[in-house]
């Protein structure tokens, strides 16, 4: 199974306050050892909303709004992809992560096509497959 695990912004990455040497260090050790267990997949912080925007649809158009945003619970700072047998599994992983206190992490199940039952027809699935291929090559 796949999850996303989301790590909320806070006022200090909404300040673009950038983490101590000890904390990058701790996470290299935490990230390296999901790497060996084959958990990690991906992992990245994000610069604060302020140097983002937002895209709102409606009617077929888009409509831009530059950040920053009000620190809201929405705000991400951060994200790893990880692969695991069980939500408790992610769990388990999660808890050892080297954050302190007021940190908050959201970890979500990433879908599978097979989750998409008869919706995602033979060649959608095609089509997907295709894609994903191109998006590993590089």
């Amino acid at each position: 199974m796949k999850f996303m695990v989301i790590v909320k912004a806070n006022k200090d990455t909404e300040a673009g306050v950038m983490p101590s040497t000890e904390l990058l260090a701790a996470m290299g050790k935490f990230n390296e050892e999901m790497v060996k267990a084959g958990v990690m997949q991906a992992g990245e912080g994000l610069h604060p909303s302020a140097k983002g925007a937002r895209v709102k649809y409606a009617g077929g158009q888009g409509t831009v709004t530059r950040g920053p945003f009000s620190l809201t619970s929405d705000l991400v700072c951060g994200f790893w992809l990880i692969e695991t047998k069980s939500l408790d599994e992610a769990i388990n992983w999660m808890k050892r992560a080297p954050f302190d206190g007021g940190s908050e992490i959201e970890i979500r199940q990433v879908f599978a096509a097979e989750d998409f039952g008869e919706a995602l027809t033979p060649e959608l699935r095609e089509q997907e497959e295709r894609l994903r291929a191109q998006t590993t090559k590089k």
